[in-house]
C-alpha cells in the first residue's frame, strides 16, 4: 500500500503546535511565564534556522507535563484544542487528506512536536498512524524527559524505516509533504516530495529539484 506521509505543523494545521502550546501554558499560568514565554520563542528561532538542539527543546517542552496526573493533563489539552488547534484547522488539508485515502494510501503523521501535543490533533483529522517524540512515562507520570529517537530531521527517516518494518509496509512510491527545510532528508528521501506553505529555503530546494509546491491555506 502505498504512503502518504504528512509533516504536521504549519503543513496540516495553519500554526506550530509545540509553540502555540507554549503560549497556552504562559496565558494558563502553568510555568514561570516571563522566562518560559522568551525560551519557548528563542527555540522556535532556533528551529526556523535549522540549529535546534532537539533534545534540549523536548526536554523544555516536556517539563511542562512532569508530575501531573493523566486527568489535569487532559482537561488541558482539551482546552488547548478549543482555543489555539481549531481555529487553525486547514478544510483544504482536509481535503488532501480525503484525497488520499479515496485513492486507497495509508495515511501518516511524522512530526517533531511530542505525542501529548499531537495524538488528538491526528485524531481530530482521521489519521491513525502517528510517529512523534516520544515522552518518558514511568508509573503512569510524565518524568519530562524524552525517550527514543525524536522523530526530527534526520530522525523522521529513521523513525519511518522502524515504523515500515513494524508494519511491513514499504516506502516506495511514497509521498510526503511538508512545509520546512527542517524535513530535507526525509523529503530526498521519498519517490513523491511536496513542499506546502514552503519556508524559504524549502521554497528554494523545491525550485531547484522540481518537487511540486502548493498551499492549503
Amino acid at each position: 500500500m502505498t504512503l502518504a506521509i504528512f509533516d504536521l505543523d504549519n503543513t496540516l494545521i495553519g500554526g506550530d503546535s509545540d509553540n502555540l502550546w507554549g503560549q497556552f501554558v504562559c496565558e494558563q499560568g502553568l510555568v514561570d511565564s516571563a522566562d518560559f514565554a522568551q525560551r519557548n520563542d528563542s527555540f522556535y528561532r532556533d528551529y526556523q534556522r535549522g540549529d535546534l538542539d532537539i533534545d534540549a527543546y523536548l526536554r523544555f517542552a516536556l517539563g511542562t507535563l512532569r508530575g501531573h496526573a493523566p486527568a489535569v493533563l487532559r482537561d488541558w489539552h482539551a482546552q488547548f484544542m478549543r482555543s489555539k488547534i481549531e481555529p487553525i484547522m486547514l478544510p483544504r488539508a482536509q481535503e488532501l487528506l480525503r484525497e488520499h485515502r479515496e485513492r486507497g494510501h495509508q495515511l501518516l503523521i511524522v512530526t517533531a512536536t511530542n505525542e501529548f501535543i499531537t495524538r488528538p490533533i491526528a485524531d481530530a483529522l482521521g489519521v491513525t498512524h502517528l510517529l512523534a517524540c516520544e515522552a518518558e512515562i514511568v508509573d503512569g507520570v510524565y518524568t519530562g524527559a524524552p525517550r527514543g529517537i525524536p522523530s526530527f530531521g534526520a530522525g523522521k527517516v529513521a523513525r519511518l524505516q522502524q515504523w515500515a518494518q513494524a508494519h511491513d509496509a514499504s516506502v516506495d512510491g511514497a509521498w510526503f509533504y511538508s512545509d520546512s527545510h527542517n524535513d530535507l532528508p526525509l523529503l530526498e528521501r521519498v519517490d513523491n516530495p511536496v513542499a506546502v506553505d514552503p519556508d524559504e529555503r524549502l521554497r528554494a530546494r523545491a525550485a531547484e529539484a522540481g518537487w511540486p509546491i502548493i498551499s492549503l491555506r
